[in-house]
């Protein structure tokens, strides 16, 4: 099943490929498929019995969280596999149990809050490769956050994917605050085959406590200024998030090995 998550319409949000096995293939295969898809993410699924098993990979590699392909994920489960309930649990291989929850009109990823800290760095570097003045940089679990001025300079980010993939970061998370949203973002991550992701859930775990801290709200709604964009609405729970999203079933397919 290829579904865009984040978006109400086909061709926006972020697409991803959501493969239900009875068990899981090997690594190396699911690997495969991840490249031939090339899409930023493919999540395979396992049926235990009304939980589910959940791995996810990028055309190059094996993440340890994926928000966008756990919310078409459940979409799947919820419209695709006869699912009854409001709730669908995941079992992750490195970060614990994530759920997805039918609330408001919304799938809601009901995932553990990230840790951010602020790095004392000197940014020329960095600011070489965003090219853009930066205001300050975090540490965002597996990826590099980076706090820009406005939301224009997010728009006008074009940075250099070379020079990025030195960096032993997963991804770079780009942010600002925005007039018309709570906040915005764009994220880049081509150390594991994603350039530019369209919309990017699992940066959410830590932009969300990120401008909780800064704006003092609970709820927001939140823009991934990508060519396909992503509207994401957000609740900070303390040692969990909510990042709610709609998505839509692109195409479904088989195949064959």
């Amino acid at each position: 099943y290829q579904v865009d998550a984040f978006s109400d319409s086909p061709f926006e949000g972020n697409p991803a490929v959501v493969c239900p096995l009875d068990e899981f293939i090997e690594d190396e295969l699911m690997q495969k498929i991840a490249m031939e898809h090339n899409l930023s993410e493919t999540a395979f699924i396992v049926d235990r019995g009304g939980t589910y098993d959940i791995r996810w990979f990028t055309p190059k590699a094996e993440v340890e969280l994926c928000g966008h392909a756990t919310l078409a994920s459940a979409f799947v489960v919820f419209h695709e596999l006869g699912f009854e309930g409001d709730r669908v649990d995941f079992h992750t291989r490195y970060k614990g149990p994530v759920s997805v929850i039918k609330r408001n009109g919304l799938y809601e990823l009901d995932f553990p809050t990230g840790v951010v800290e602020k790095l004392e760095m000197d940014i020329g570097e960095l600011e070489n490769i965003i090219r853009q003045n930066i205001l300050g940089v975090y540490n965002a679990e597996a990826d590099l956050m980076i706090q820009l001025s406005s939301e224009e300079a997010v728009k006008a980010c074009m940075p250099n994917l070379r020079l990025m993939i030195e960096y032993e970061k997963r991804g770079f998370i780009i942010t600002s605050g925005s007039e018309k949203y709570d906040f915005v973002s764009r994220f880049f991550a081509p150390r594991v085959g994603v350039a530019e992701d369209p919309a990017t859930g699992s940066a959410h775990t830590c932009l969300i406590p990120f401008w909780y801290e800064k704006l003092g709200k609970r709820s927001m709604v939140a823009k991934q200024l990508s060519e396909r964009g992503g509207v994401v609405h957000c609740s900070f729970n303390e040692d969990r998030v909510g990042i709610g999203g709609n998505a839509v079933l692109y195409s479904i397919g088989e195949i064959r090995i």
